[in-house]
């Protein structure tokens, strides 16, 4: 309970302090935009780490040498835990936003450095703004910025964390319209760290494997049709590997 609490009390200090450093990236997004994300990005990163720290949460990381350096990227991954963006985030080496639950874009303080990050924040109950979100996530990738979703939609509570909820093949328009390779993300055991006994906090080990990237367009017209089922495969392979880790 005691990692929760210091945790939770880093997470609102760093958000109440961080005010006056969101001003000033404000004024240097004037003259400097990179400058101003790339300073935000690698704050946010050492505040995710910082927390993983407090939690005890050695994290293993396999395969990153599979990530495209050349440009952005559509990170596809299983998601069991809060934690998985806070794991994942710290292990990226240019800006990418996540796709994220709207509920999420209604904190306080917390939806601006996310806002700051390319964070969007899905509506699943609208489609109409739902595409909105997607065709936005097209853009910045266009842009250069790498984007990152979850596409069971939710949080997987199964028993068995090899045992995935069907990813959503609306996810993969964003890699699909883009033609960006698409890298499979397998994360294990992170549910252990709050889910399994909230709310107690507890050292964990996590696997976090990237998988060889997948590119749409070299796909052939059937496999196409069923990239969410292949990209899935595959994050369901590796998540059977890595239980050798643990």
């Amino acid at each position: 309970m005691i990692r929760a609490i210091l945790a939770l009390l880093f997470a609102i200090l760093y958000l109440i302090l961080g005010i006056p450093v969101l001003i000033v990236e404000w004024v240097i997004r004037k003259f400097n935009r990179q400058a101003a994300d790339i300073s935000s990005l690698r704050m946010v990163q050492w505040a995710f780490r910082v927390i993983l720290f407090i939690c005890g949460t050695k994290v293993t990381v396999i395969g990153e040498e599979n990530i495209p350096q050349d440009g952005p990227v559509l990170y596809i991954g299983n998601h069991r835990s809060y934690f998985d963006i806070i794991i994942t985030y710290t292990r990226c080496r240019r800006l990418t936003g996540y796709i994220a639950k709207d509920t999420m874009g209604k904190v306080p303080l917390l939806n601006i450095w996310m806002k700051r990050l390319y964070c969007l924040f899905l509506d699943r109950k609208d489609m109409k703004k739902g595409l909105k979100t997607i065709l936005t996530g097209i853009d910045q990738i266009k842009n250069g910025i790498s984007m990152a979703i979850f596409p069971e939609g939710t949080r997987n509570r199964n028993a068995d964390q090899t045992d995935m909820l069907p990813f959503k093949s609306g996810s993969f328009k964003l890699a699909e319209k883009t033609g960006c390779p698409i890298v499979p993300m397998a994360i294990t055991n992170s549910a252990d760290i709050l889910e399994n006994h909230f709310p107690k906090v507890r050292k964990t080990h996590v696997i976090l494997q990237y998988g060889k990237p997948v590119y749409p367009n070299e796909l052939s017209r059937e496999d196409k049709k069923r990239i969410a089922t292949l990209v899935q495969d595959q994050v369901r392979d590796m998540l059977f590997d890595n239980q050798k880790y643990l």
